[in-house]
Protein backbone atom coordinates (compact mmCIF):
# COMPACT_ATOMS: atom_id res chain seq x y z
CA UNK A 1 0.00 0.00 0.00
CA UNK A 2 1.69 3.31 -1.42
CA UNK A 3 0.45 5.41 2.09
CA UNK A 4 3.47 5.96 4.13
CA UNK A 5 3.09 5.80 8.04
CA UNK A 6 -0.86 4.82 7.54
CA UNK A 7 -0.60 2.76 11.07
CA UNK A 8 -1.77 5.26 13.98
CA UNK A 9 -3.10 7.41 11.50
CA UNK A 10 -5.83 5.66 9.66
CA UNK A 11 -9.26 5.14 12.16
CA UNK A 12 -9.87 1.48 13.48
CA UNK A 13 -13.65 0.21 12.24
CA UNK A 14 -14.71 0.70 15.47
CA UNK A 15 -13.60 4.53 15.50
CA UNK A 16 -14.73 4.92 11.83
CA UNK A 17 -18.42 3.57 12.73
CA UNK A 18 -18.88 5.94 15.47
CA UNK A 19 -18.29 8.76 12.96
CA UNK A 20 -20.60 7.43 10.54
CA UNK A 21 -23.37 7.38 13.22
CA UNK A 22 -22.86 10.97 14.44
CA UNK A 23 -21.97 12.20 10.96
CA UNK A 24 -23.82 12.93 7.47
CA UNK A 25 -24.90 9.66 5.40
CA UNK A 26 -23.78 10.95 2.53
CA UNK A 27 -20.16 12.18 1.13
CA UNK A 28 -19.87 15.45 -0.94
CA UNK A 29 -18.59 15.49 -4.29
CA UNK A 30 -17.88 18.49 -6.74
CA UNK A 31 -20.80 20.86 -7.57
CA UNK A 32 -20.23 19.55 -11.53
CA UNK A 33 -21.19 16.11 -10.29
CA UNK A 34 -23.90 16.42 -8.27
CA UNK A 35 -26.93 16.63 -10.33
CA UNK A 36 -25.82 12.88 -11.30
CA UNK A 37 -26.39 11.31 -7.83
CA UNK A 38 -29.59 11.14 -5.58
CA UNK A 39 -29.25 13.33 -2.92
CA UNK A 40 -26.43 15.02 -4.67
CA UNK A 41 -23.57 13.24 -3.14
CA UNK A 42 -22.02 9.59 -2.53
CA UNK A 43 -24.70 7.52 -0.15
CA UNK A 44 -22.83 5.85 2.60
CA UNK A 45 -23.10 2.37 1.77
CA UNK A 46 -24.16 2.22 -2.35
CA UNK A 47 -22.12 0.34 -4.71
CA UNK A 48 -21.55 3.11 -7.35
CA UNK A 49 -19.64 1.62 -10.92
CA UNK A 50 -17.72 4.14 -13.06
CA UNK A 51 -16.76 3.88 -16.58
CA UNK A 52 -14.99 6.35 -17.05
CA UNK A 53 -11.69 7.30 -14.95
CA UNK A 54 -11.36 11.01 -14.81
CA UNK A 55 -14.90 10.98 -13.37
CA UNK A 56 -13.80 8.13 -11.21
CA UNK A 57 -11.25 10.91 -9.59
CA UNK A 58 -13.67 13.23 -9.78
CA UNK A 59 -15.67 11.81 -7.46
CA UNK A 60 -12.66 11.29 -4.94
CA UNK A 61 -11.76 15.02 -4.90
CA UNK A 62 -14.48 16.93 -2.59
CA UNK A 63 -15.02 13.88 0.27
CA UNK A 64 -11.09 13.57 0.67
CA UNK A 65 -10.71 17.67 1.19
CA UNK A 66 -13.53 17.11 3.72
CA UNK A 67 -12.04 14.71 5.86
CA UNK A 68 -12.75 11.40 4.11
CA UNK A 69 -10.08 8.66 3.45
CA UNK A 70 -10.05 6.75 0.37
CA UNK A 71 -8.33 4.30 -1.40
CA UNK A 72 -7.70 3.39 -5.10
CA UNK A 73 -7.15 -0.90 -5.41
CA UNK A 74 -5.67 -2.04 -8.92
CA UNK A 75 -4.54 0.92 -10.87
CA UNK A 76 -0.83 1.22 -11.29
CA UNK A 77 -1.06 3.97 -13.88
CA UNK A 78 -2.80 6.28 -11.62
CA UNK A 79 0.21 8.54 -9.79
CA UNK A 80 0.04 10.63 -6.85
CA UNK A 81 0.71 13.65 -8.82
CA UNK A 82 -2.56 13.18 -11.37
CA UNK A 83 -4.17 12.71 -8.47
CA UNK A 84 -3.64 15.94 -6.73
CA UNK A 85 -4.21 17.79 -9.78
CA UNK A 86 -7.68 16.33 -9.77
CA UNK A 87 -7.81 18.18 -6.62
CA UNK A 88 -7.74 14.74 -4.36
CA UNK A 89 -6.21 15.37 -0.52
CA UNK A 90 -3.05 13.04 -0.65
CA UNK A 91 -2.85 12.80 2.72
CA UNK A 92 -5.88 10.56 3.12
CA UNK A 93 -5.29 9.20 -0.27
CA UNK A 94 -3.94 4.92 0.00
CA UNK A 95 -2.83 3.63 -3.22
CA UNK A 96 -2.64 -0.59 -3.48
CA UNK A 97 -1.54 -0.44 -7.47
CA UNK A 98 -0.30 -3.74 -7.54
CA UNK A 99 -3.11 -5.72 -5.61
CA UNK A 100 -2.33 -9.52 -6.96
CA UNK A 101 -3.90 -12.59 -6.28
CA UNK A 102 -5.44 -11.17 -2.85
CA UNK A 103 -7.39 -8.36 -4.91
CA UNK A 104 -10.73 -9.56 -3.12
CA UNK A 105 -9.39 -9.91 0.43
CA UNK A 106 -8.17 -6.58 -0.04
CA UNK A 107 -10.72 -4.53 -1.19
CA UNK A 108 -12.84 -6.04 1.48
CA UNK A 109 -10.25 -5.00 4.32
CA UNK A 110 -9.81 -1.47 2.96
CA UNK A 111 -13.98 -0.96 3.06
CA UNK A 112 -13.44 -2.02 6.47
CA UNK A 113 -11.34 1.62 7.81
CA UNK A 114 -11.90 3.79 4.32
CA UNK A 115 -14.94 5.76 3.35
CA UNK A 116 -14.46 5.15 -0.46
CA UNK A 117 -12.68 2.46 -1.82
CA UNK A 118 -12.23 2.02 -6.10
CA UNK A 119 -11.57 -1.05 -7.12
CA UNK A 120 -10.36 -1.95 -10.45
CA UNK A 121 -10.96 -5.65 -10.89
CA UNK A 122 -8.15 -7.78 -12.06
CA UNK A 123 -10.95 -9.86 -14.56
CA UNK A 124 -14.26 -10.44 -14.71
CA UNK A 125 -15.46 -11.00 -10.82
CA UNK A 126 -18.07 -13.62 -9.92
CA UNK A 127 -21.33 -12.34 -8.80
CA UNK A 128 -21.33 -13.92 -5.66
CA UNK A 129 -17.98 -11.99 -5.03
CA UNK A 130 -19.56 -8.86 -5.99
CA UNK A 131 -22.25 -9.35 -4.21
CA UNK A 132 -20.08 -10.38 -0.82
CA UNK A 133 -18.30 -6.93 -2.08
CA UNK A 134 -21.10 -4.73 -2.01
CA UNK A 135 -22.57 -6.22 1.40
CA UNK A 136 -19.48 -5.29 2.96
CA UNK A 137 -19.83 -1.85 2.21
CA UNK A 138 -23.15 -1.55 3.13
CA UNK A 139 -22.68 -3.28 6.42
CA UNK A 140 -19.72 -0.46 7.14
CA UNK A 141 -20.83 2.18 5.39
CA UNK A 142 -18.50 3.22 2.52
CA UNK A 143 -18.67 3.52 -0.67
CA UNK A 144 -17.92 0.87 -3.42
CA UNK A 145 -16.46 2.33 -6.39
CA UNK A 146 -15.58 -0.02 -8.91
CA UNK A 147 -13.75 1.00 -12.45
CA UNK A 148 -16.24 -0.42 -14.61
CA UNK A 149 -18.86 -3.11 -15.11
CA UNK A 150 -19.92 -4.41 -11.68
CA UNK A 151 -22.87 -6.74 -11.08
CA UNK A 152 -25.59 -5.43 -8.53
CA UNK A 153 -24.12 -1.93 -8.62
CA UNK A 154 -26.52 0.83 -6.90
CA UNK A 155 -25.43 3.10 -9.57
CA UNK A 156 -23.77 3.13 -12.65
CA UNK A 157 -22.11 6.61 -14.31
CA UNK A 158 -20.77 5.92 -17.82
CA UNK A 159 -19.86 8.44 -20.53
CA UNK A 160 -22.64 8.64 -23.74
CA UNK A 161 -20.83 11.08 -25.58
CA UNK A 162 -17.18 12.63 -25.72
CA UNK A 163 -15.86 15.53 -28.15
CA UNK A 164 -13.07 17.43 -28.19
CA UNK A 165 -13.08 21.11 -28.19
CA UNK A 166 -10.86 24.04 -29.63
CA UNK A 167 -10.19 23.02 -33.06
CA UNK A 168 -11.73 25.47 -35.80
CA UNK A 169 -11.83 24.88 -39.31
CA UNK A 170 -9.30 22.20 -39.47
CA UNK A 171 -6.50 24.42 -37.19
CA UNK A 172 -6.38 25.49 -33.89
CA UNK A 173 -5.28 23.52 -30.64
CA UNK A 174 -7.01 21.21 -28.79
CA UNK A 175 -8.02 22.77 -25.34
CA UNK A 176 -10.56 20.68 -23.36
CA UNK A 177 -12.72 17.39 -23.63
CA UNK A 178 -16.15 17.29 -22.61
CA UNK A 179 -17.91 14.17 -21.92
CA UNK A 180 -21.62 13.78 -20.94
CA UNK A 181 -21.88 11.55 -18.47
CA UNK A 182 -25.07 9.44 -17.37
CA UNK A 183 -26.33 7.92 -14.28
CA UNK A 184 -28.49 5.11 -14.01
CA UNK A 185 -29.51 3.15 -11.01
CA UNK A 186 -32.35 1.30 -8.98
CA UNK A 187 -34.65 3.14 -6.62
CA UNK A 188 -34.28 6.88 -6.33
CA UNK A 189 -31.61 6.17 -9.21
CA UNK A 190 -33.96 4.62 -11.77
CA UNK A 191 -34.61 7.72 -13.76
CA UNK A 192 -31.68 8.65 -16.52
CA UNK A 193 -30.26 11.58 -15.28
CA UNK A 194 -27.28 13.21 -17.35
CA UNK A 195 -24.61 16.57 -17.16
CA UNK A 196 -21.87 17.71 -19.52
CA UNK A 197 -18.80 18.46 -18.07
CA UNK A 198 -15.27 19.68 -19.05
CA UNK A 199 -11.85 18.62 -18.76
CA UNK A 200 -9.82 21.57 -18.94
CA UNK A 201 -5.66 21.85 -19.64
CA UNK A 202 -5.55 23.44 -15.89
CA UNK A 203 -5.31 22.86 -12.43
CA UNK A 204 -7.23 23.63 -9.27
CA UNK A 205 -10.87 22.78 -8.68
CA UNK A 206 -12.76 25.38 -11.32
CA UNK A 207 -16.82 26.60 -10.87
CA UNK A 208 -19.43 26.07 -13.20
CA UNK A 209 -19.10 26.63 -17.12
CA UNK A 210 -21.12 28.95 -18.97
CA UNK A 211 -22.35 27.90 -22.57
CA UNK A 212 -22.62 24.61 -23.94
CA UNK A 213 -21.08 22.07 -25.94
CA UNK A 214 -23.20 22.94 -29.21
CA UNK A 215 -21.93 26.60 -29.07
CA UNK A 216 -18.44 25.71 -29.38
CA UNK A 217 -16.31 24.04 -31.76
CA UNK A 218 -15.81 19.99 -31.06
CA UNK A 219 -14.27 17.35 -32.88
CA UNK A 220 -16.07 14.72 -31.68
CA UNK A 221 -14.92 10.90 -30.55
CA UNK A 222 -11.75 11.95 -29.81
CA UNK A 223 -8.94 10.35 -27.92
CA UNK A 224 -9.65 8.11 -25.29
CA UNK A 225 -10.16 7.80 -21.45
CA UNK A 226 -6.90 7.50 -19.48
CA UNK A 227 -6.66 9.21 -16.60
CA UNK A 228 -6.78 13.01 -16.83
CA UNK A 229 -4.70 15.95 -14.54
CA UNK A 230 -7.10 18.64 -14.54
CA UNK A 231 -10.65 18.91 -12.57
CA UNK A 232 -14.09 19.15 -14.16
CA UNK A 233 -16.12 21.68 -14.98
CA UNK A 234 -19.55 21.68 -15.53
CA UNK A 235 -21.16 22.72 -19.07
CA UNK A 236 -24.47 24.74 -18.81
Amino acid sequence: MQAAGLGGVVRTAGERDAEILAGAKTLPVLAGLRDLLPGGGLRRGATVAVHTSSVLLALLAAASRSGSWCAVVGLPALSPVAAAEMGIALERLALVPHPGTEWTTIVAALLDGFDIVVAAPPGPIAPVVASRLAARARQRGSVLMPAGSWAGADLVLAPIRRAWAGLGAGRGRLRARELTIQARGRGSAAAPREVTLRLPEVSGVLPAVAGSAESRPAVAGAGNDAVQNSPLRRVG
